[in-house]
């Protein structure tokens, strides 16, 4: 048998597969269980407008704070790793391990409760402060990172062509190096900010206000008070129409890149 017989042979046979699969699901289904307590009509419009006005709204928010902020100690901490100073380097080196080797769960947790309670400390926004705190704390590990090595992408010809220019070490970094590594890694800092739009979800453990709930915590309650899931299907939807933009702006930049080298 030729090779590109057994090819067609073998896509042939997991096309069949896929189709036997969701005939199976397709059947086997209760989609009249289905349809009330996941696509409640009424339950669905319960949720509105609050789903959008305040959940949604929230998450957003949230997470444009936690990548501001990570953003920002993450250039930081990038910079100290680099530095030629040692013990910039240990601490740097230190944070970014501990809190990238933490779950951001335990991290919001210890923020939210442990922290305030060890140092007699009320955190600025109460609990959604807290938990945006320890947002930031936990992003700015992985876009340290992140930042870290789109310097050291940059070509060292860069830095020695604007030192033979008579620029600075500070200035060289500012206005040759940093610019074209963020240009290189804009897809990568992108998707973080995806998964920062899911992480606000684990807000929920810092226990919000009314008013400060995020989609999950939102979703939660929902599915609390009507006995329905449906609350939970409203918040995936609203995530997916926050973060589906996003992914595709990521595949296209990377597409975009690959075109360019």
């Amino acid at each position: 048998m030729k090779p590109s017989t057994r090819r067609r042979l073998f896509r042939g046979t997991l096309y069949a597969i896929f189709v036997v699969a969701v005939v199976v699901v397709l059947l086997v289904a209760d989609w009249g269980a289905i349809h009330t307590n996941f696509f409640n009509a009424d339950a669905a419009k319960s949720t509105l407008p609050d789903v959008i006005t305040t959940a949604a709204k929230n998450t957003v928010v949230y997470t444009a704070i936690a990548f501001a902020g990570g953003l920002v100690l993450g250039l930081v901490l990038a910079l100290m790793k680099l530095s030629p100073v040692a013990p910039y380097r240990w601490v740097s080196t230190a944070y970014i391990e501990l809190f990238r080797g933490l779950p951001a769960l335990l991290v919001i947790f210890g923020f939210a409760f442990a922290v305030p309670i060890a140092f007699n400390w009320r955190p600025p926004g109460g609990s959604a402060g807290a938990g945006l705190i320890a947002l930031i704390i936990v992003s700015a590990a992985y876009i340290a990172e992140t930042i870290r090595a789109g310097i050291q992408a940059v070509p060292k010809g860069q830095v020695e062509a604007s030192r033979s220019l008579g620029m600075s070490p500070g200035w060289t970094m500012v206005s040759v190096v940093l610019p074209q590594a963020f240009r290189i890694i804009t897809p990568p800092l992108t998707n973080e900010l995806v998964i920062i739009i899911k992480d606000t979800s684990l807000l929920f453990i810092a226990g919000m206000a009314l008013p400060d709930r995020e989609l999950t915590t939102f979703a939660r309650d929902g599915v609390s008070q009507l006995a329905n899931a449906t609350p939970l299907v409203m918040a995936a939807l609203m995530y997916l129409v926050i973060t589906l933009p996003l992914t595709q702006l990521v595949a296209y930049m990377e597409r975009r890149q690959s075109r360019g080298r």
